[in-house]
């Protein structure tokens, strides 16, 4: 079983319900998640609950995990959640412990740096793109190689190794920040060498045991934990698809407001000049119109106003003295 991956080990214990697929998992990953939890709690009892309450979840959650998730990556995530959670709820213990490391800064070994990070690793590595996580977890949590990390997220060796650099750099500058100066070479060599300690040797047997249940063995505290969490990822992914149907209503809202500025409306001639509102012919001039019910169709000529009508009933004498009138009677006039 330790010969094959985490997909296919996932994949073991869901078709097959396979105890000693899932076994094989907790294994491999115990560590990692204990040593999350005990970064959070600073109570080995405590770790050791918080461990098993994490792959309870992982036991019940399983099915609704896609086929390209990260597992190393999601029990991380999944531990400091669970860890976070259960400090909120037990103790403020992490946060004084935070703030008293805060006030011993810096020095550039290993062994002094590494004591003022702990207690704020995971918060770091939460700001961090997924991606991102997903590689400083493979590199440094899982000592897996720079071509093993590129294939875990599917890009090259050099890009893995370009991601793990740009992912520890915003690592030190998170800690930067909080007065803790130290050099990427040295945060690098104590992620190796401190961040995944060894679980106590029975963790990973109880773990598994407890996970198997689906969490009916736990302490009634623990199963409270385990609700608590689940509920929380459940409304983070609500949340998601929330943004999700609001940036996409959001989208197709400004194409409908771009399309509707970019149609013009009909051209309306207004009645003074002879014409009802239609749209202009094929040609660019105004359409015959056709009677219609109200007596205007497309293809009959709109009726204009005779400019010539005023004269019609006057005799030719008439006409020249109706003329005469709507001239100016000098040159002055004219220019006036």
């Amino acid at each position: 079983m330790q010969d094959l991956d985490d997909s296919s080990l996932l994949r073991e214990y869901l078709d097959h319900d396979s105890e000693a697929a899932f076994a094989a998992l907790v294994t491999r990953h115990v560590n990692k998640v204990y040593s999350i939890a005990l970064r959070h709690t600073r109570n080995p009892h405590q770790a050791e609950e918080i461990a098993q309450a994490v792959f309870v979840i992982l036991a019940r959650r399983a099915r609704q995990l896609g086929s390209r998730v990260i597992l190393a990556g999601w029990l991380c995530r999944t531990a400091r959640l669970t860890a976070v959670t259960f400090v909120r709820s037990e103790t403020r213990r992490a946060r004084r412990e935070q703030e008293a490391y805060m006030q011993n800064p810096l020095d550039e070994t290993e062994s002094e740096v590494w004591p003022q990070i702990e207690p704020l690793l995971d918060a770091a590595m939460a700001g961090l793109s997924e991606a991102d996580y997903h590689a400083v977890v493979l590199r440094f949590f899982d000592a897996k190689s720079m071509k093993e990390v590129g294939a875990a997220l599917g890009a090259s060796e050099d890009a893995a190794k370009m991601r793990v650099n740009r992912a520890v750099e915003k690592l030190r500058l998170f800690f930067s920040r909080r007065g803790i100066v130290v050099s990427v070479a040295v945060l690098m060599a104590a992620l190796s060498a401190s961040s995944v300690q060894a679980a106590p040797a029975t963790l990973a047997k109880t773990a598994t045991v407890v996970a198997l249940a689906k969490g009916a063995t736990s302490s009634p505290p623990t199963l409270t934990l385990i609700k608590g969490v689940l509920k929380i990822m459940a409304w983070t992914k609500a949340k998601t698809a929330i943004v999700a149907g609001l940036v996409t209503l959001l989208v197709a809202g400004t194409a409908t407001v771009v399309v509707k500025k970019n149609i013009s409306p009909p051209m309306r001639i207004s009645a003074d000049n002879g014409t009802a509102g239609f749209p202009p012919g094929p040609r660019g001039g105004i359409p015959d119109l056709r009677p219609g019910p109200d007596g205007v169709g497309p293809h009959d000529p709109i009726s204009r106003p005779d400019p010539n009508a005023r004269f019609a009933n006057l005799t030719p004498g008439q006409r020249v003295q109706q003329a005469r009138r709507q001239l100016p009677n000098s040159t002055n006039d004219s220019r006036n």
